[in-house]
């Protein structure tokens, strides 16, 4: 099975700092940063975060 891109289906959209976190995260990976954390309380939305990332950078990912 191969799979050409991850489409991310949300009713939601990024707020917060979520936005600034996704291009903060994007940036790092297009640049070569091999090593990045994100940081965030319980329910702050890392999850959703995260997926927003893989959606715009659409790389190969483990979870």
């Amino acid at each position: 099975m191969s799979m050409d891109h991850f489409e991310l289906v949300s009713n939601y959209q990024p707020t917060g700092d979520q936005p600034q976190a996704i291009d903060k995260l994007v940036n790092g990976i297009n640049s070569g940063m091999k090593e990045q954390i994100l940081l965030g309380v319980t329910g702050s939305g890392k999850t959703f975060t995260m997926a927003n990332v893989i959606a715009r950078t659409n790389r190969p990912t483990l979870v």
